[in-house]
């Protein structure tokens, strides 16, 4: 591997912004492995919310963390979070690595649109990035668990967020070190759009940003089911990450192992596939909001027959405790306004009951020709086209993933195994990581997204500092140099990372208003190289003060960090 490589591959373990995990797929796992490393995650276990959490079957342990995940943390997608740069600029810094016509096709940054529902809707207006240039995009960093932890200090929030990425990875070292689940089992997924992961417990459940699917869910047609399946419906899965290694669908070569990618790959397929029931029926029409207005459901009152329309059923059971599809359905059906039925059919609408009982009576196949030719003859009505209707409803009851095909990957020979496992306690985990350093890249990338300066070389976190934290600059570009310092030494005293050795990168300090000596004096050397483009910068840490010199000032700052001596030249800011 080249050094320059090396170093942009470490460095952006760092920062972890969208475009550069999309880069180096190694990432997504190697922040899973710090955010399991650190600290914060392990005290969730003593939180009276767990308490018990080992007698409980691996399902209502993890429902459990949903909540408390819910409960602690707001998904957050702002643009102003971590700031702006340009695919011009990204492009540059990558090139060597992908090429710019691939790149369109996969991320969303670079014109990747997917299907057609994310044509429609415009991916820039979408993410609000029409209010800039055309090639202005966001960095849309990953955060750790503690900068996740750390929004609660920012204006606007009252808890911990996170993008979508950082809520995946969270989730997945979560699973392991508080809901008991073996890293095995845990897979990770992301798209051009979305990250989430597919845990393998029971007949899968999938993690959502901060929510959960289970496969019941996926199919009962809400709109948190919509939203949901919107990524695996119109997207293809560009990489899946696990303990054994990843897989992307635009490299040849993959690390994963080849069984696991396999169990993982059918055990989805089986997740997103369910046979067309009477029920199902019924929650596809609650999905599908185009065409309610082509059925009617039958209800007897007294001797008679009455008629409603389907939308209106739908409209009474978001305010109800019982269900249209399920043996609910006569309470429902009571909490109906009598002037809502008519006593003859709704011209021009198909009778629910009578094609559910068709569906019942025929077991139908959707994967056979006659059979969805027999149901497309029974949806027949003037105000829908039935073949149309009927291939939503069999993408309705079948996602087919569209996942990196493994036929076309050549598999690397398999780094020496994480052995990461239940039982472990966080020491043996950093010890066990400690000892596969340059034989396994998850664990040596882990140490860089872990931040820790006492274990790692300094150089990559250095280059993200200076290179790619552009909020602190855009503050404090029309500020006078003392004012900058003057603010910067009147922060908090504290780092939001909690051990000795890790640090917090200029944007975290300046966005969550807080900062040991030493990330104080990186923040202002970030400010003074982007007004000094060629003077010489130059940190010297000790374990307990960061001082910075440069031509134009010098200044020292009290650390806590007990950094090993260690002098930090300050790169130029563009390399």
């Amino acid at each position: 591997m080249s050094d320059h490589r090396d170093l942009e591959r470490k460095s952006s373990a760092v920062t972890l912004s969208d475009m550069e995990v999309f880069i180096f797929p190694e990432l997504m796992y190697a922040l899973v492995l710090a955010n399991i490393m650190s600290p914060r995650l392990w005290r969730w276990r003593d939180d009276p919310w767990f308490a018990g959490l080992d007698a409980l079957k691996p399902y209502r342990r993890i429902t459990r963390l949903k909540q408390y995940i819910m409960d602690h943390y707001a998904f957050n997608l702002d643009l102003d979070t971590w700031g702006l740069t340009t695919k011009e600029r990204e492009l540059a810094r990558f090139a060597g690595f992908i090429g710019a016509d691939a790149l369109a096709q996969s991320n969303a940054l670079f014109g990747y649109e997917g299907d057609r529902y994310y044509f429609d809707i415009g991916i820039r207006r979408h993410f609000g990035l029409d209010r800039y240039d055309g090639s202005v995009i966001p960095y849309w960093k990953t955060e750790t668990v503690e900068a996740m932890d750390a929004f609660r200090f920012k204006a606007g929030y009252s808890s911990g967020a996170g993008e979508c990425v950082s809520l995946a990875t969270l989730y997945a070292a979560a699973l392991f070190v508080v809901a008991g689940i073996p890293l095995r089992d845990i897979f990770l997924m992301a798209t051009p759009l979305h990250s989430q992961n597919f845990v393998d417990v029971d007949d899968g459940i999938l993690t959502n940003n901060r929510r959960l699917v289970t496969k019941t869910m996926w199919f009962n047609g809400t709109a948190l089911s919509a939203q949901a399946r919107r990524a695996l419906e119109n997207e293809r899965v560009t990489v899946v990450a696990h303990a054994t290694g990843w897989m992307h669908t635009l490299y040849e070569q993959a690390t994963i192992d080849a069984g696991a990618y396999t169990r993982f790959a059918d055990k989805l397929r089986r997740f997103l596939k369910a046979p067309l029931t009477a029920e199902l029926l019924g929650n596809y029409l609650r999905h599908n909001h185009a065409i309610q207005r082509c059925f009617q459901v039958r209800c007897s009152h007294g001797a008679a027959d009455c008629f409603v329309a389907l939308e209106t059923v739908f409209d009474y059971e978001h305010g109800s405790s019982y269900s249209l599809t399920d043996q609910t359905r006569a309470k429902l059906l009571a909490e109906v306004e009598r002037e809502e039925f008519q006593p003859a059919p709704l011209p021009g609408r198909i009778i629910l009951d009578d094609l559910e009982a068709f569906v019942r009576a025929h077991r139908i196949d959707m994967d056979r020709p006659a059979d969805v030719a027999r149901l497309q003859a029974a949806f027949v009505c003037d105000c829908l086209n039935a073949r149309t209707a009927i291939e939503a409803l069999r993408g309705f009851c079948h996602t087919a993933p569209r996942l990196p095909d493994p036929a076309q990957k050549r598999f690397a020979a398999e780094p020496e195994p994480l052995g990461v496992e239940l039982g472990m306690r966080r020491e043996d985990v950093i010890r066990r990581l400690e000892t596969l350093r340059g034989r396994n890249d998850f664990a040596d990338l882990a140490f860089y997204a872990y931040r820790d300066l006492n274990r790692t070389e300094a150089a990559p976190f250095l280059r993200a500092a200076i290179q790619r934290n552009p909020v602190c600059l855009a503050a404090a570009k029309d500020m006078a140099l003392e004012a900058v310092t003057e603010k910067i030494g009147a922060l908090p005293d504290g780092s939001i990372y909690d051990e000795p050795g890790r640090l917090a990168q200029p944007d975290e300090v300046w966005n969550f208003g807080r900062g040991d000596g030493a990330e104080k004096a990186l923040l202002l050397a970030a400010v003074l190289r982007a007004r000094m483009p060629e003077e010489e910068i130059r940190i010297d840490a000790t374990p307990t003060r960061a001082v910075l010199v440069a031509q134009s000032i010098s200044h020292e700052f009290p650390s806590q960090k007990r950094l090993r001596d260690q002098t930090w030249e300050i790169p130029i800011a563009l390399a």
